[in-house]
């Protein structure tokens, strides 16, 4: 291989130098010049062959290489262990390696659709990026790596995909993911009830078909159970049996409810689940055990599953069950007192626009900040429309002067020990003033609904009561167990009274025999119907409107009665509440739901339950939340018919999953 390509340029020079030298040398002696001459044109004569033989072997050499390059490209090319294939943008096949006849029967055709070969392949989300990603084909898996081709301006664009198999990674990598731990904390939520006025011999039987079920079911999901208190049993397995439990939707919950003591209740369980991932045994344990308090915190009956980083909710569909004891109101009466009696300042919150029974329980709670003679302040939103007649008979009041404000009004607090006590919710975001939470760190939280994943952080004191009607009636509760010297005015009354209606719909769902005991407390106190009546009225436009949205209703089967207001107007979540509320009145409907333009880019939902179906379960599916049997949600940069049909949609499904479990339940099946 020749070492200089300009060899020729590197003799001239010297030949020049020589020529030179001759030149002189003609000076002194012409003979010998004359004979150096000869020898410089045989110089020249030999130089200019061997660089003419260097130019013809080099030539010959890099022919030879560009031949031996583009064979061996072909050769890699086509031997290359990935299948690479080009395609244009409606993803039709422009060329391909031979190695694609080691993953299909035959090489494709030009122009072949690739989705005719694997329909797996992804093409147009990805177009012009570049990326990776796995697909599935029959029993095999396969690693896509594509780029875009570099085309000129005009040409059709191509991108190149290099497939290669990888079935034994992947299979490798779902045998890993299937044996991850996974611990279940399991727990009888209504033990005490289930149990209570059994004799010893009735207790144990019913335990003992319990213990059944439960180990029946692990036995078949290959996992392994112990009984760590009367209530509480630990189970660990894999997280194939997990995807087995969950294709099965836990359908030990149902086998459970059916099982029944003599007093007639059925037996709930609840779950908390956590999947290994990277955490330590004790970070799985606490996430287990977090899973349940959530799962009891919404009323028992379900499972609650940390997975993948979110929590997964299944089953919820028994209804909470009335704790028949008041032990817990009064420990939490007494430690609220101690709370209030060392801050030097109360903030008392609700949800954003409140209701009645928001607005009746921050009364409550200002009641017992009155009582201990601390200064105290209810913070209400900017949107509070549904209690303004409330808040006008109060301005009349000189003891409420000055204690309903915003929160700008108390940014510059110079408290040092304040406590914010938040009503009627548990979620940051839905709280009047969610700043509040940042500046206030003692925080107590009292709320009847089913506890949501998103909930405030780190509260002092959490008293959460799902089988209650309503946050008043847990207010009111309190209030008896707060001091024996403890009166309540005409208007404090009246308000607690006015919540627990609310909520109730007048007495006439979710109501239990503490919600009367609370109401019966309360009109001794001085309650006033007559004044809730008033309350309530609605005006002329209000009840066009509502008459109005109730002639849009459209009855489902299933006793699913969905109605619309795509037009925006005042008191529309008013509206909305109200005509639910109204429309479940009807004979056969069981679930109500309104769907609203709340906002230019906000669609709101409303919806209500006779108490056979858990709307809670419905709107956490669009991002919201409530109670079992009153829920909303709100859905931005949604189109209201669009949304109409998933909500129909998903709602039909679940009725026809709830109504298939009840009658698998009813023929013991």
């Amino acid at each position: 291989m020749p070492r200089n390509l300009s060899a020729w340029i590197d003799l001239t020079i010297h030949l020049l130098i020589m020529l030179v030298l001759i030149g002189v040398l003609s000076y002194y002696n012409f003979y010998i010049a004359a004979i150096a001459a000869v020898v410089w044109l045989a110089l020249a004569s030999f130089a200019r062959e061997r660089c003419t033989d260097r130019a013809r072997r080099f030539e010959r050499y890099c022919r030879n290489v560009v031949r031996n390059i583009n064979e061996m490209l072909n050769y890699a090319v086509d031997e290359l262990p990935q299948a690479i294939v080009i395609v244009n943008e409606d993803g039709r096949i422009q060329w391909c390696n031979d190695r694609i006849t080691a993953y299909l029967p035959e090489k494709p055709e030009q122009d072949t659709d690739i989705k005719d070969v694997w329909p797996g392949v992804i093409v147009a989300p990805v177009w012009g990026q570049e990326g990776e990603y796995v697909f599935a084909h029959e029993d095999k898996y396969y690693h896509v790596y594509y780029h875009p081709v570099k085309m000129a301006p005009r040409q059709e664009p191509l991108m190149t995909l290099y497939i290669q198999d990888v079935t034994s990674h992947e299979q490798l990598k779902n045998t890993y993911q299937q044996s991850r731990t996974v611990l279940v904390y399991i727990q009888i939520d209504n033990y005490d009830e289930v149990m209570q006025g059994q004799t010893e011999a009735e207790r144990t039987s019913l335990l003992l078909a319990v213990n059944q079920t439960i180990d029946k079911w692990m036995k078949n999901l290959g996992g392994f159970m112990r009984r760590v208190s009367e209530d509480l049993y630990v189970v660990i397995l894999t997280r194939e049996g997990l995807d087995q439990a969950l294709n099965e939707k836990f359908d030990v919950l149902d086998k459970a409810r059916q099982l029944q003591s003599t007093n007639r209740l059925p037996v709930t369980l609840s779950m908390g689940i956590a999947v290994a991932e990277n955490q330590t045994m004790a970070e799985l344990g606490a996430q287990a055990q977090a899973g349940l308090d959530l799962a009891l915190g919404r009323g028992g009956d379900q499972v609650a599953v940390m997975m993948n980083g979110k929590m997964q909710f299944f089953g919820g569909r028994a209804k909470a069950v009335e704790k028949h004891t008041r032990v817990k109101a009064r420990v939490v009466a007494h430690a609220i007192r101690e709370i209030m009696e060392g801050a030097d300042e109360i903030y008392i919150i609700g949800h954003h626009n409140e209701d009645f029974d928001c607005f009746g329980a921050a009364m409550g709670v200002a009641k017992m900040a009155r009582q201990l003679e601390k200064p105290y302040h209810i913070v209400l939103s900017d949107m509070n429309d549904g209690i303004d007649k409330f808040l006008e008979l109060l301005k009349e009041k000189e003891e409420y002067a000055d204690v309903f404000v915003h929160a700008e009004d108390i940014k510059n607090s110079t408290a040092l020990n304040p406590v914010l006590i938040v009503v009627d919710t548990h979620i940051p975001h839905l709280v009047a003033d969610p700043t509040l939470l940042d500046r206030v760190h003692q925080v107590v939280v009292i709320d009847h609904h089913r506890r949501s994943e998103n909930f405030i952080k780190s509260p002092l004191l959490v008293y959460i009561e799902p089988a209650a009607s309503s946050t008043s009636e847990l207010i009111t509760e309190l209030l008896m167990y707060f001091g024996d010297d403890i009166r309540l005015g005409r208007l404090d009354a009246t308000a607690l009274y006015s919540g627990i209606v609310v909520d109730t719909k007048n007495f006439a769902v979710q109501t239990g025999v503490r919600t009367f005991d609370a109401a019966a407390f309360l009109r001794r106190s001085g309650a006033d119907p007559v004044m809730v009546r008033h309350l309530f009225r609605s005006d002329y436009d209000t009840t066009v409107a509502l008459a109005r949205t109730k002639s849009r209703a459209e009855l489902y089967p299933g006793g699913l009665i969905i109605a619309t207001i795509p037009e925006r107007m005042n008191n529309i979540q008013v509206i909305a509440a109200q005509a639910a509320d109204s429309l479940l009145r009807i004979e056969n409907v069981r679930m109500s739901i309104l769907i609203f333009q709340l906002t230019e880019d906000t669609v709101g939902l409303s919806a209500r339950s006779t108490g056979e179906l858990n709307v809670q379960v419905i709107m956490e599916s669009f991002g919201g939340g409530g109670h079992q049997n009153v829920a909303g949600a709100q859905i931005k940069g949604g189109n209201l018919a669009e949304i109409k049909a998933k909500v129909i949609e998903v709602s039909e499904k679940y009725i026809e999953e709830n109504d298939k479990d009840e009658s698998n339940s009813a023929t013991g099946r």
